[in-house]
């Protein structure tokens, strides 16, 4: 089986393994294109050596690691990298009869700590606010920013969202994550509210086209000025023209309002393992980098309001 002529290039066994993903393991379009473009350069450079995929040693990946560290790739690349020559490796173990797995004593390269930096709750605050007016772009626009943050979605999951998937009833709406993993996450009073004006007189209904080019735009939740569903492009204006317009355009993005979700659930007691369910992580580790956001808040509160947590004095 072929993924598709982007794979042309590629050894057998690649190709296989890539079909792999998308049939067996589900994976994502872009993710499968960034495992191609990384296998090709991979195979590409053993190729110029004469090294046969079959063949292939610990010290060949570490030098063509080295090697991709010299010309000044960035260390989550190169670990995006080696997870796709991983299970290319692991894969030929398993279905095409190699016997040894190079890539089991590689290292993987040392990605620098990312802590995201969420919005205070009062900046939150003035960014919804300052979306208020009664016009068809105001009204999507406020529930396109109240869900994100009352929701944590992904951008890729907010524009795939359709009316079928939201339960205005139960207070409930369904996305679907990475590799079309389904979740249901809860959707608070505020965004709501946002939602029912935005599918009230003079919202939704004035962006809706006489006649529907696409049967995906008429079930889209969100629509484009010209009537088609909105697309990642779209809503990355949304947020940014309304953060523009409080003075917060060099603090939020679509995923800094992700951010925010996580942190203010975590600062408020929320436990880590709910918080992954509701962003949709299929790892706690992911998660978890939350919780030191959260901590730090914590800490930055003790240390400003205690009186014996700083200050120096007697016993």
């Amino acid at each position: 089986m072929r993924v598709d002529d982007d794979s042309k290039g590629l050894s057998r066994a690649a190709q296989e393994y890539l079909s792999y993903l998308v049939v067996e393991r589900g994976r994502a379009r872009n993710s499968i294109t960034s495992y191609r473009h990384d296998l090709r350069a991979y195979e590409e450079y053993l190729m110029g050596r004469g090294i046969a995929l079959e063949g292939v040693t610990t010290a060949d990946i570490e030098n063509y690691l080295a090697l991709l560290r010299a010309t000044g790739l960035a260390a989550s690349s190169r670990a995006r990298a080696l997870a796709a020559i991983r299970g290319l490796h692991g894969f030929c173990v398993a279905e095409e009869g190699y016997l040894v797995d190079p890539t089991t004593e590689v290292e993987t390269p040392r990605l620098p700590s990312s802590i995201p930096k969420a919005l205070g709750e009062s900046e939150v605050v003035r960014l919804l606010e300052g979306v208020s007016g009664d016009d068809a772009r105001s009204l999507r626009d406020r529930a396109i920013l109240e869900l994100l943050y009352a929701t944590g979605l992904r951008i890729s999951e907010l524009v795939t969202l359709s009316i079928s998937d939201l339960d205005a009833d139960a207070g409930t709406l369904r996305a679907f994550g990475k590799g079309s993993k389904e979740r249901i996450v809860p959707v608070g009073r505020h965004a709501l509210a946002a939602l029912v004006r935005w599918y009230g007189p003079g919202g939704r209904s004035t962006m809706a086209p006489s006649q529907w080019q696409h049967r995906g735009d008429a079930e889209a939740i969100f629509l484009s000025s010209r009537g088609r569903r909105l697309n990642r492009q779209g809503v990355w204006l949304v947020v940014r023209h309304a953060a523009e317009r409080v003075g917060l355009e060099d603090r939020v993005t679509p995923h800094v309002l992700r951010h925010s979700f996580a942190t203010h659930l975590l600062d408020h007691g929320a436990d880590v393992r709910v918080v992954q369910e509701l962003l949709g992580h299929a790892s706690i580790t992911t998660t978890q980098i939350y919780t030191k956001v959260s901590q730090e808040h914590l800490l930055r509160a003790y240390r400003s309001a205690h009186p014996r947590a700083t200050r120096s004095g007697g016993a």
